[in-house]
């Protein structure tokens, strides 16, 4: 798990980490509790690199499949 966290950051986990940050903070501050639900889900997937924060939703280059 600590590997996890420290490793493997990109752009990509940068940017869900900060947006999902600016949501929790912004839901805090405007007392919207039900969006720390949102916020709090799309920061994890920066900090522990799951789903599209992985690369894991990278679709394949058409060119490559007619190739093959």
């Amino acid at each position: 798990m600590k590997q996890r966290i420290l490793k493997g950051w990109n752009l990509t986990r940068w940017v869900y980490f900060a947006l999902g940050s600016v949501m929790l903070i912004h839901v805090i501050y405007s007392l919207e509790w039900f969006g720390i639900l949102f916020g709090g889900y799309v920061a994890s997937m920066g900090l522990f690199a799951f789903g599209c924060a992985s690369g894991v939703c990278a679709n394949p280059n058409y060119e490559s499949e007619k190739r093959v």
